[in-house]
């Protein structure tokens, strides 16, 4: 159920009869047929653990179940929308920047401290972003948002990434997180965030990054 792009802050899907996709509440604009909108308590194809973990990251709301015959104009807040294609891979994005997705792909949940360590867990705490990371596995497309735009920088080995974490939209491949300070302690006092962490994606994949720190 691939995504139209409209334009770069609205997607249009196409809902069949049989098939489902699942949408972050208050996504849906507008809409053409006869659709229907349900709250997903089971987050998803990932069942209950997916719906606890979204819950332990902050995200009390649940996905909205999208079924029907029809069309549907998804968008939210004005963000910029990456619409990314899933072959079998598993897409690692932060739950608060998934748009709507396909119903076929499996959704779970991955703790960012079991690739960064302590330092993953820092990252959650010190920048903002969440200690949970949603992941998609399959066949389908998924449409996230952003601030000011996206770039896809590919991970190659040798070549790691080093970035600003709340730059940070989800990445694919095998790839490892690492956290680091880049500054002294000293330098960090007051800052909370930016600048003053780094983080490092390395292995083969590639990374989505926006163009502004902003939070969604």
């Amino acid at each position: 159920m691939p995504f139209r792009e409209i334009n770069s802050k609205l997607v249009e899907a196409t809902v069949i009869p049989g098939q489902r996709m699942f949408s972050q509440r208050g996504a849906m604009l507008a809409y053409r047929g006869d659709v229907t909108f349900t709250p997903n308590m089971a987050g998803g194809q990932g069942g209950l653990m997916s719906m606890i973990g979204r819950r332990v990251a902050g995200e009390a709301t649940p996905l909205m179940t999208v079924e029907g015959n029809g069309t549907v104009m998804f968008g939210h807040g004005g963000h910029h929308i990456q619409v990314i294609a899933l072959t079998g891979d598993t897409l690692y994005v932060e739950a608060d920047r998934l748009l709507a997705f396909d119903g076929t792909l499996e959704q779970g949940t991955m703790f960012m401290g079991s690739q960064g360590g302590v330092m993953g867990m820092v990252r959650g705490q010190v920048t903002g972003q969440g200690l949970f990371t949603t992941t998609l596995k399959g066949h389908g497309s998924v449409a996230v948002m952003a601030h000011g735009g996206v770039i896809e920088l590919p991970i190659t080995p040798g070549r790691p990434v080093h970035m600003d974490p709340q730059a940070y939209v989800a990445h694919h491949g095998d790839v490892r997180n690492k956290l680091s300070t880049a500054l002294g302690w000293r330098d960090m006092v007051g800052r909370g965030s930016g600048e003053a962490f780094q983080l490092e994606l390395s292995g083969s994949g590639a990374v989505y990054v926006q163009a502004s720190e902003e939070k969604l």
